[in-house]
């Protein structure tokens, strides 16, 4: 059975959001993850403005209307301690616009209280827009394990709330496929498959995430247990950046297309 994936923008962070529409279209895959803006961090991504009555925006939201590719998630979403969550409506409008099913979150600020009565504050604005909410844990940030995860959405919370598993994070957190098993299959809301080494120096991380995962097969992490141990039917997306192959001039599509295609190498025989 041939499930469905969406691609993420990292996997080929050289594009603008209306062409990772058309790469995810050329490729096979249903819906994209897309960031909304450009990052420092990302810095092979292109200058584009997608936020507001925009060029971009118009051709984005053309292009999934004509290709069928949906909006599974966008980003970025990040709460600190000094986030102002009401600077975040002219992205939560333009998500709905796109009509985007999810937002990702990273949340890090330090004062658990704080952490909690600014994400709900969010969650109720997402709520307003008719989006649901992510949130992905992640070892650098406050929320760092699949559990810590758990514990946060299963507060009180306006709207429609969940987790965001990358298997990247959920093994570099110290945890596997058997500890997502064990997660209300009601809480998780997405799924990001890739690839990675046993072991990666934690001052690597941020880099590993961002630059240079694996292709499944090419590391050590079980994507096939990770597929088996999600609930039936889960959205996910392939989040594969490979910036080795991005500077040695590999084209977009071959980059799009390679690293899909081994996701599903990997997870076909898997129940949907």
């Amino acid at each position: 059975m041939t499930r469905r994936l969406a691609l993420d923008h990292l996997t080929v962070t050289d594009t603008t959001p209306s062409q990772l529409i058309a790469v995810a279209s050329e490729v096979g895959c249903e819906a994209v993850c897309l960031f909304m803006q450009p990052m420092d961090v990302l810095p092979h991504m292109p200058h584009f403005e997608l936020i507001g009555a925009t060029a971009e925006l118009r051709e984005t939201r053309a292009r999934c209307d004509a290709l069928n590719v949906s909006v599974d998630l966008v980003y970025p979403f990040t709460l600190t301690g000094r986030t102002d969550v009401t600077a975040f409506l002219p992205a939560l409008e333009t998500a709905a616009h796109l009509k985007a099913r999810a937002v990702n979150v990273l949340l890090y600020d330090r004062n658990p209280v704080r952490r909690l009565d600014v994400f709900g504050s969010f969650c109720e604005l997402a709520a307003a827009h008719d989006l649901e909410v992510a949130v992905e844990f992640y070892p650098l940030s406050q929320i760092r394990t699949l559990a810590e995860a758990v514990d946060l959405v299963t507060q009180r919370l306006p709207g429609r709330v969940g987790i965001n598993v990358d298997l990247l994070h959920l093994k570099r957190s110290g945890a596997d496929a058997s500890d997502v098993a064990t997660v209300p299959a009601n809480l998780i809301r997405y799924a990001q498959y890739c690839d990675g080494a046993a072991t990666m120096e934690q001052s690597r991380w941020e880099w590993e995430a961002s630059s240079q995962r694996l292709l499944p097969g090419a590391g050590a992490f079980e994507v096939a247990a990770f597929a088996r141990a999600l609930p039936p039917n889960t959205r996910a997306s392939v989040e594969l950046p490979q910036e080795d192959a991005l500077l040695s001039g590999l084209p977009v599509i071959e980059r799009a297309r390679r690293a899909v295609d081994a996701v599903r190498c990997a997870i076909e025989s898997t129940p949907a």
